[in-house]
């Protein structure tokens, strides 16, 4: 699996916090309606949470074999307006990056679910308040380990701000086969940071993935 031979060592997340308190209703990102405003829907500032959930062990159905358990790992492309640019995830230890000048981290991991049997997922979080430093971050999940079988695994992310409703990407329309999904896109529009719903599968790894939205990272092989 690649890795950024770029990135630096790890850094110091913040402290593991409880989540935001639930807000009535919620936002579902669709095709026909794929986009909207966190700046305009929250306020801005604070630290957006990104959950990805999934079923680790798909049916195989009345009479068929179960399919092997699946390993869903999440994780993020991100560029920084200075043209710093890199990936946030579990393979190579790459858990947190700190845009330049940054007091704290920008972004980060709060770690690996392997079985996917944890309620709570797989979380990654953006610090809002650092914004004004975020060019774009491409929210992706792959497939670590198991058939690459997207239906079985029934993901859902939820984008959760610190205050507003939170914000559903559900990984329908799925194909099989492909390792890689694009979620949905982080970019400031206007004033605002835009999260648009991408979900699109992707044949190959992260550097597939960086291929078909030209983000230019150096790659290499890693493990975690």
């Amino acid at each position: 699996m690649p890795i950024d031979y770029t990135k630096k060592p790890r850094e110091q997340a913040p402290a593991a916090t409880a989540p935001p308190a639930a807000t009535p209703g919620k936002v579902t990102l669709t095709k026909s309606a794929p986009t909207v405003s966190l700046t305009k829907s929250t306020g801005g500032g604070g630290v957006l949470r990104v959950n990805l959930n999934w079923t680790s062990r798909p049916s195989g159905g009345f009479l068929r074999k179960r399919e092997p358990d699946v390993d869903l790992d999440l994780g993020c492309l991100y560029e920084f307006t200075g043209g710093r640019k890199g990936v946030v995830q579990a393979l190579g230890n790459a858990f947190s990056v700190t845009a330049p000048g940054a007091a704290s981290p920008t972004i980060w991991l709060d770690g690996d679910d392997r079985s996917g049997s944890n309620s709570a997922g797989e979380n990654l979080h953006v610090d809002l308040g650092q914004a004004a430093a975020i060019s774009r971050v491409l929210v992706f999940a792959y497939i670590y380990k198991g058939s690459a079988n997207w239906a079985g695994a029934d993901g859902l992310v939820t984008l959760t701000p610190a205050s507003g409703p939170s914000i559903e990407v559900h990984l329908d329309e799925p194909r099989d086969g492909a390792r890689t999904c694009a979620i949905a896109l982080l970019t400031p529009t206007g004033g605002d940071l835009a999260v648009r719903r991408e979900v699109r599968y992707v044949d190959g790894t992260q550097a597939q993935l960086d291929a078909a939205y030209d983000w230019g990272i150096r790659w290499g092989v890693g493990r975690k």
